[in-house]
């Protein structure tokens, strides 16, 4: 299955639960850090919940 990469742009600072919630659960918990995660229907589930505070790259 394919990978991605996914890496916090924008802070979690005045964002809702859930999206502070989609953060931990990705692994991320700074900003600039990246992670790799197979893309599943599941992670690409959570990463179009904030999609607005990360970019996504295929590798």
């Amino acid at each position: 299955m394919a990978k991605i990469k996914i890496k916090q742009i924008k802070s979690a600072i005045d964002r809702p639960l859930r999206q502070k919630l989609n953060l931990k659960a990705l692994g991320l918990k700074k900003l600039h850090q990246t992670v790799e995660h197979e893309a599943t229907p599941q992670i690409l589930g959570m990463v179009s919940k904030i999609k607005h505070l990360v970019t996504v790259e295929k590798i």
